[in-house]
């Protein structure tokens, strides 16, 4: 747009005038005046006598994202989401390339969205507190190949560990964020957890990524991001209470649902750990029960206790 602007003002511009205007490569210039030529098919061509590019002939307006009403509504849910990254690294970013797409919207559409900010928001229940520095840091070294050197804490152990990892994946599941990366102190992909990583510094050396490396066969049999080596076929009955919370959402890609004469439903699914389902049926408050395996259902019970052991007796 601001390219177009330039040449509508006869100013006959070069990319290398265009690239220290706009603080980019002049390689980046080249490729858009391509685009505005050959795929807007914009009238533009290089003037030798005045080494620059113009217009051959008037262009009225600029050639403009043409949207529904469908598709513009998306487009301000889309932006209230990425509220959530408000004072992230993402932030920057992401608000640009909203910035940008409103920018090229005809100026023909007239939808009423003024109330679109009382009718539509977004909430977490737990939002991840994050070190902006060393989250910044890992989405560079993700991105560019760079080893880290880091010291690390696991859940639940107050001793670190100095590792080097290379950074092959960060995800957000289910709202948290995780760093897939090979640690050369075990030899093999470990998951991370950002908030806990205490010190990190890129080791200087790149990587190339494992080609075995697949996060979606690596997730494909967990019920979070831990996997295992296990093959566990589990079934979990819900009562009626709950049944229709069941019915309502894909919890797994193996899941399967059977239903039962009170109103009750069965979730059966296929893992390769029990170790987070175990948390999870435990939030179900009793409106869960595990019909198998007997492991699970074992992990189950003794945390039942455990939390029954930990609660002091009420008075009074």
């Amino acid at each position: 747009m601001r390219i177009h602007q330039i040449l509508q003002a006869g100013k006959f511009p070069n990319a290398t005038a265009l690239a220290g205007e706009m603080e980019v490569a002049t390689k980046t210039i080249h490729r858009d005046l391509e685009f505005m030529r050959d795929r807007l098919n914009l009238p533009l061509e290089f003037n030798a006598s005045r080494n620059g590019y113009h217009y051959t002939e008037e262009v009225n307006a600029f050639p403009t994202l043409q949207l529904t009403e469908g598709e513009l509504f998306a487009l301000v849910v889309a932006e209230k989401a990425l509220q959530q990254y408000r004072g992230t690294t993402f932030e920057k970013p992401l608000l640009s390339a909203i910035k940008k797409m409103e920018q090229s919207l005809p100026d023909t559409i007239s939808v009423n969205l003024a109330d679109v900010d009382q009718t539509i928001s977004f909430s977490t229940r737990a939002e991840p507190i994050l070190d902006l520095a060393t989250f910044d840091t890992l989405a560079k070294a993700t991105a560019r190949h760079q080893q880290l050197e880091i010291v690390y804490r696991k859940a639940g152990q107050r001793e670190d560990t100095r590792r080097v990892v290379d950074p092959y994946h960060l995800a957000n599941i289910n709202g948290e964020w995780f760093l897939f990366a090979y640690d050369h102190l075990r030899g093999d992909v470990r998951t991370f957890a950002p908030a806990r990583i205490l010190e990190i510094r890129p080791t200087g050396k790149t990587f190339q990524r494992s080609q075995r490396f697949s996060l979606e066969q690596r997730l494909r049999d967990s019920f979070g991001v831990h996997s295992g080596q296990g093959d566990y076929k589990v079934i979990l009955r819900f009562n009626a209470a709950a049944a229709d919370y069941i019915r309502e959402k894909k919890w797994h890609p193996s899941q399967e649902l059977k239903e039962l004469k009170d109103g009750a439903v069965e979730l059966r699914l296929k893992l390769s750990s029990l170790a987070e389902v175990a948390r999870w049926v435990l939030t179900w408050a009793g409106n869960a029960v595990v019909i198998q395996p007997c492991e699970l259902a074992d992990q189950v019970r003794r945390a039942a206790n455990q939390i029954l052991a930990a609660q002091p007796a009420a008075k009074g």
